[in-house]
């Protein structure tokens, strides 16, 4: 091959990448000014915030904020059979590798004591000289003493709420965790289902969450949210007559979890305090399917 076939050749080689390079920024260049037309045009996905609507060019939803607020258990639960095994056991290993206290070391001194009385060569003059400045209080005697104090003490019987166990009350079911309902209207409806009020321009959705708290009529409630973001989303359409005369496809609403931080509330109008395993009986299945993963169980 000669000298100029093999510039040639070069040529063609460096050629390639260049060419490659060229049509990849004509590519990016197409791209930047169909996306500059479609902003002109209007046609995006971006979703604008304005009022309680999100608007979207395709898709508006109204937003909610609603408040889970759970009064936590306020007792220890019962112990199932095996639980009270496994405490017994523990217990009883504590026992054997823990330390003597002083009064099981005094009973030892005092047990000591007496059997050097009851020997033979018991010596009381070595004993009493050695006692003489200190007055002897035997173990047998605090134990006696003890004794007559435990029955002056009545035990209460421990508390597990209210016997009427009205969901409207807050003090019942005082070994399990509670979760606030109320009951509002939707549509031609009224629902239980958590405190929730739409959003507002200029707030915050835990704000929007805070505020359905304190309107719900007559719940004088002491809380403490945990956290920012919210911890749950529910969506759901709009009837097809709904969605034509307001324009809205559906609701959106973000759930905050809250739990009860001062002293249980009195009974209140259009709330309820259930259980988990009430849950069912008041709320629709799907509603119920999005809040029940974040339901705290302490």
């Amino acid at each position: 091959m000669n000298s100029s076939a093999a510039r040639t050749c070069g040529r063609g080689k460096m050629s390639a990448p260049v060419v490659k390079m060229a049509g990849r920024c004509f590519y990016q260049l197409y791209k930047l000014s169909n996306s500059a037309g479609r902003l002109a045009s209007g046609k995006t996905g971006i979703r604008q915030f304005s009022g309680a609507v999100v608007k979207n060019a395709a898709e508006p939803w109204r937003l909610l904020g609603a408040a889970c607020v759970q009064r936590l258990a306020v007792i220890s639960a019962d112990q199932r059979p095996l639980e009270a095994k496994f405490s017994e056991l523990m217990n009883q290993m504590e026992l054997e590798r823990s330390l003597m206290s002083d009064h099981e070391l005094r009973l030892l001194d005092d047990k000591e004591r007496l059997r050097r009385r009851q020997a033979v060569d018991y010596d009381s003059d070595e004993e009493e000289e050695a006692d003489r400045d200190q007055d002897i209080v035997l173990t047998q005697d605090l134990e006696d003493a003890w004794e007559q104090r435990l029955k002056g003490f009545a035990t209460q019987p421990r508390a597990r709420g209210v016997v009427d166990a009205r969901l409207e009350r807050a003090d019942r079911c005082l070994a399990e965790p509670l979760l606030l309902l109320t009951q509002q209207e939707v549509g031609s409806e009224r629902l239980w289902m958590l405190p929730q009020t739409p959003w507002e321009a200029g707030e915050t959705l835990k704000t929007t969450a805070q505020r359905a708290l304190s309107a719900t009529p007559g719940l004088d409630l002491q809380t403490v949210f945990l956290g920012n973001a919210p911890c749950g989303l529910y969506k759901y359409r709009m009837p097809r007559s709904v969605r034509d005369r307001e324009g809205l496809t559906g609701v959106k609403v973000f759930f905050f979890k809250a739990v009860v931080s001062g002293p249980l509330p009195p009974p209140a109008p259009s709330s309820l305090w259930v259980r988990r395993s009430e849950l069912k009986d008041y709320l629709k299945p799907s509603y119920l399917e999005k809040i029940r993963p974040f339901l705290l169980n302490l």
